[in-house]
This record gives C-alpha cells, sequence and structure tokens, in this order.
C-alpha cells in the first residue's frame, strides 16, 4: 500500500508527477483543489461553508480542510493507497492530517519535496503564465510557499517520512528518482 504526499512550491512539477505515479502504481491522485470545487459545486454544508471562503479570495481554514480530507480518504478509491497533491500546506495541516490517518488506521505517508530553485519556480509560471499572471504576484505565489514550507519539511523529516528529490530534472527523471528513493525507503 502506497501512501503519497507531493510538496512543492508553484511550478515544481507536482501535478505532473502526481499523475506519473498515480499511474505507475495504479492508485488515486488526490488534488486538493479538485476536492474544494467539487465540493463547493455540491449542496454540502460544507461545501457551502469552504465556498464563502473561496469566492473571497480567502484560505479555506484548516478545521473545514481537515474535514474534506477525512471523507476523500474514507472513499472507496482510495483503499488500496493514495497520493496527496496540495495538501497539506501548512505544518498545522500536516500534523492534523497524521491525528486524522491514526483516527481512521491509515499509516503516515512518505512526503516528496520536489526542490526547485526559485528562480526555476519563477522561470517554468512566468512560461505557461495566463495574461492574468503578473510576475508580482507570481513572486508572491512562491514567498508565500517558501515561508510555509520549511515547517512542514521539517515536520515530515524530523519523523524520518520526507524525501527530496531534485525537481529540476525532466519529468521522467523526475520519476525515475522518486520511484528509487521510495523502493529504497521501502527496503530499510
Amino acid at each position: 500500500m502506497v501512501r503519497l504526499i507531493l510538496l512543492g512550491g508553484p511550478g515544481s512539477g507536482r501535478g505532473t508527477q502526481s499523475q506519473n505515479l498515480s499511474q505507475y502504481f495504479e492508485i488515486t491522485a488526490i488534488s486538493t483543489g479538485s476536492i474544494l470545487k467539487e465540493a463547493i459545486g455540491g449542496k454540502s454544508t460544507l461545501g457551502n461553508t469552504a465556498k464563502t471562503y473561496v469566492e473571497k479570495g480567502e484560505w479555506v481554514p484548516d478545521s473545514i480542510m481537515i474535514k474534506f480530507m477525512e471523507e476523500r480518504l474514507l472513499e472507496r478509491d482510495v483503499e488500496n493507497g493514495w497520493i496527496l497533491e496540495g495538501y497539506p500546506r501548512t505544518a498545522f495541516q500536516a500534523e492534523e492530517l497524521d491525528f486524522l490517518l491514526k483516527r481512521i488506521g491509515q499509516n503516515l505517508p512518505i512526503a516528496i519535496y520536489l526542490e526547485i530553485k526559485e528562480s526555476v519556480m519563477l522561470d517554468r509560471c512566468l512560461a505557461r503564465a495566463g495574461a492574468e499572471d503578473r510576475t508580482e504576484i507570481i513572486e508572491r505565489r512562491i514567498a508565500n510557499f517558501q515561508a510555509s514550507t520549511i515547517p512542514i519539511l521539517e515536520y515530515y523529516d524530523f519523523r524520518g517520512k520526507l524525501l527530496r528529490i531534485n525537481g529540476q530534472q525532466s519529468p521522467k527523471q523526475v520519476t525515475r528518482s522518486i520511484l528509487n528513493e521510495i523502493k529504497s525507503q521501502i527496503r530499510s
């Protein structure tokens, strides 16, 4: 059973690696963005609560996000494993996720950090940016990511669950590096 968390900044290739690993391990990739879109489009009370934050451009509170995660991690399609992409975003969320997993009888997953230089993040984001994405906005996203990521990395590193991968390689090389690291982690 494989459970993975993909961490990485804007332009790090999280989405690509999530798809690659999902196909390789034949497990479900879970995107926080997809969970929110689905919930907001539905008729649940939780979804309506989240919608009020999203419409204002605010972060959905941790207490609501962890409820979404619990609902999602109890669905049938993730019984054989999963990959989380876009969650947790803070050390608090990482800790809450850990408590949730213990409560529902799932083990702590491996966290994979796709490391890339800030300049590469900026270049990649600008290369795929739409007209509404200005350099200042992308730089702010990168700064926000950097500020929230260090505590998450420390959280998983302390627990011996963090794999650091060079995200500046080609997508295929990144996938190979991840698979090699996971295999060595499982053997030890």
